[in-house]
């Protein structure tokens, strides 16, 4: 079993825990609202539009409330543990790993730590966390895109042929903050997940509030 698919079985398991009315890091999303969202992401390509293209939110939105409507809630928990439908172009093969891991690690941590008390970070070996680096290696400019603020990523604990931290250029600017941590942190922190990442963020106070008050990859 790869990472995305347990992820994806995990993740349908915790949201069968807390209900369909468990708060969520998405904000104005109940654990319901995800199921829709993941459902649409994989099965409906004209709603899934709304994901990518901001004009279409609202259309993603009618979407999500017609897709609740349409199905009790453990039934649209059950399709998305069961994975996108044979025509779907998440089912071509070796498609899943590329496309969910992330997707299926921001939205479990998303439903874990929007519990009361949050649930810790996990500790997810290092096959996992390296794979999560070199996605980060691929997407963080366009993730950071919007920072007001340079930004350089510091992979918490490892060092390269030098001697040197591990680090990625997401954002380049005369002011640096530098966000330190896992990558599986980082990359909540590029999802705009900012307050739940756990990251040290170093850099002049000004900088660091100014990176956290903007608009990230969601």
């Amino acid at each position: 079993m790869t990472f995305a698919q347990s992820e994806r079985a995990e993740l349908a398991d915790l949201l069968d825990r807390v209900g369909p009315e468990a708060p969520t890091l998405c904000e104005g999303w109940t654990s319901h609202d995800l199921a829709a969202h993941l459902w649409i992401r994989e099965t409906d390509p004209v709603g899934a539009g709304g994901i990518v293209a901001r004009p279409l939110a609202g259309f993603l939105e009618r979407r999500m409330a017609e897709t609740k409507a349409r199905w009790p809630y453990d039934e649209l928990v059950d399709k998305v543990r069961n994975g996108p439908a044979r025509f779907s172009v998440f089912a071509i093969p070796g498609v899943d790993e590329g496309a969910n891991t992330t997707e299926y690690f921001v939205h479990h941590e998303d439903v874990r730590r929007a519990t009361d008390p949050a649930l810790p970070p996990r500790e997810l070996g290092d096959d996992v966390e390296g794979w999560l680096w070199r996605r980060l290696k691929l997407l963080a400019r366009a993730q950071f895109r919007r920072s007001p603020v340079g930004v350089v990523l510091e992979r918490e604990g490892t060092v390269d042929e030098h001697g040197e931290p591990e680090t990625i250029r997401a954002a380049a600017g005369t002011r640096i903050v530098t966000a330190v941590g896992r990558p599986s942190e980082l990359t909540l922190l590029a999802h705009g997940r900012t307050s739940a990442a756990q990251v040290r963020l170093v850099g002049e106070p000004d900088d660091v509030e100014q990176l956290l008050r903007s608009e990230l990859s969601e």
